[in-house]
């Protein structure tokens, strides 16, 4: 092929992926060109479970979060479809150690304009009629919370992107990042190269490769996360809401027609794994224990049927936070991965003020911690939940 050019290069159309691109245009960039080895939301992305939700204790990962909320609540609007978001609230059951975090988190939250409050346990018996209460710390309820569809909403990013005049490629694998000297000068595909002004690396669990390829260090370590899909027959109620249980570390969201999916929260063991081969459907003894701890929680769930079990990718960091933003010393390469968990929900505003920082070289001062430097300038970021969980 002829040697194209683009203004910007955008690798990898999941969550982070699709939207960057988006706003690139939407911020009045010529010529973005978006690539997934795939197709859209192939990744983690796409098997996400998509719970939309505040309920972070880092600071500036509350702040994305809560205008993430506010994005879903008018994403059709913004990108012609409304990605599949249900506003049902969000219910966090919270242990007895981790009471003081979570009087710390919601003060803090509150502060933010974050919609979240503790559900007292006189109510628990009418609102919360599902739940077994023992060993409970407390509940917290945010109300503009909820959930929404993974796929659609990335492709809702897509299509608006396309609309703006963006060009995307599917099923279109970059080998290699073309690198000279201290700048990253486009990419190499299997049928030729393609040179830009600056290359955003949002290929997920593969960034890493992309990354090291030309001599950049990225500590993402891909582990797998398995989630799976029941059917329940209860009469006795189900909650209205996804809920993250921090007693028995798991997580749940409604999907409709009866059906949830359930998963494991931290803590738990993580194993690391390949990106190009790994184990995609459950285990049986994960299932069989992720089972037990829900029905222990929420008794009404005995007797359900299992759907479906399938296992992807976190992309995870070293502080599990995203790698977000340019480096120091290399022109013409932003990071957007590392997603540790996170990218669903606030991939989207990750994206809009990257965006910001490519075309204007702008950025908030609580953003700039995001990018990969915080290594080096040793300003890691500090978890009060750890792991996915922060």
């Amino acid at each position: 092929m002829s040697e194209d050019f683009f203004d910007v290069i955008v690798v990898g159309a999941g969550i982070i992926g699709a939207s960057t691109a988006f706003y690139l245009k939407k911020q009045g960039v010529s010529n973005v060109l978006l690539l997934e080895r795939n197709q859209i939301a192939s990744g983690g992305t796409g098997k996400s479970a998509a719970i939309v939700r505040s309920y972070y204790s880092v600071p500036v990962m509350a702040r994305l979060a809560k205008e993430a909320v506010n994005l879903f609540h008018n994403l059709e609007e913004e990108i012609g479809t409304n990605g599949g978001f249900n506003n049902t609230g969000f219910t966090v059951l919270v242990s007895p150690e981790w009471l003081d975090k979570a009087k710390e988190v919601i003060s803090m939250n509150n502060k933010l304009g974050i919609n979240s409050e503790f559900i007292p346990e006189r109510e628990w018996e009418n609102t919360l009629p599902w739940l077994n209460p023992e060993g409970v710390g407390a509940v917290v309820y945010e109300k503009d919370s909820g959930y929404a569809d993974p796929v659609q909403t990335t492709e809702g990013f897509v299509k608006a992107f396309k609309n703006l005049g963006g060009v995307f490629k599917e099923r279109t694998a970059v080998r290699e990042l073309i690198r000279k000297g201290d700048s990253i000068d486009g990419v190499i595909l299997e049928s030729g190269k393609i040179f830009s002004e600056a290359v955003v690396n949002a290929a997920g669990p593969w960034s890493k490769f992309l990354a090291e390829g030309v001599e950049l260090e990225l500590p993402i370590v891909s582990v797998r996360e398995q989630d799976s899909i029941w059917q329940f027959r209860t009469k006795k109620g189900m909650p209205n809401s996804p809920v993250a249980n921090q007693i028995e570390a798991t997580y749940m969201r409604p999907m409709g027609d009866g059906r949830w999916l359930l998963g494991r929260g931290y803590p738990k063991d993580y194993y690391e794994c390949d990106p190009y081969n790994f184990k995609e459907s459950g285990d049986e003894e994960f299932l069989d224990d992720l089972y037990k701890r829900c029905c222990e929680r929420i008794p009404g769930l005995q007797g359900s049927k299992m759907i479906n079990s399938y296992a992807s990718l976190y992309d995870v960091t070293p502080d599990w936070i995203p790698f977000v933003g340019p480096r120091d010393g290399i022109r013409g390469y932003f990071d957007a991965s590392g997603g540790s968990g996170h990218a669903f929900k606030t991939g989207p505003i990750f994206a809009r003020e990257l965006a910001e920082w490519i075309t204007k070289d702008k950025v908030k001062d609580d953003f700039r911690q995001f990018s990969f430097d915080r290594i080096k300038n040793n300003q890691m970021f500090n978890q009060s939940f750890g792991g996915n969980r922060v």
